[in-house]
């Protein structure tokens, strides 16, 4: 199962694009439960499709402190998982679920 951490320097964070298909990392990184508090610049959204590079279309979901954490700071993550691929590849390669906007814009 994936956590979540606020720290920065979790020794379970792994970054960057994958070389290969690989599972889910075993924690992602997010924004603390107050700075998610402050509000958000873009609305909150849940799932994103893969549909740039080496793209399936497939649509993968966030839970909910992921999703903030995007909507509270859109460049906070520079890479995400692709649940088609099995791969985490940069944000630019995936558009929102909702809207067909690109993510991290």
């Amino acid at each position: 199962m994936t956590s979540l951490t606020t720290d920065p320097n979790d020794p379970r964070l792994k970054r960057g694009r994958d070389t290969g298909p690989t599972p889910q990392h075993d924690v992602y990184l997010i924004l603390s439960e107050d700075e998610r508090a402050k509000g958000f610049i873009r609305p909150v959204r849940t799932a994103y499709k893969h549909m740039g590079g080496e793209a399936c279309g497939v649509v993968t979901r966030m839970g909910q402190a992921l999703s903030e954490t995007y909507a509270r700071d859109p460049k906070f993550y520079g890479a995400t998982y692709c649940v088609g691929c099995q791969q985490h590849f940069p944000v630019a390669e995936f558009v929102w679920d909702s809207d067909g906007l690109q993510v991290g814009s």
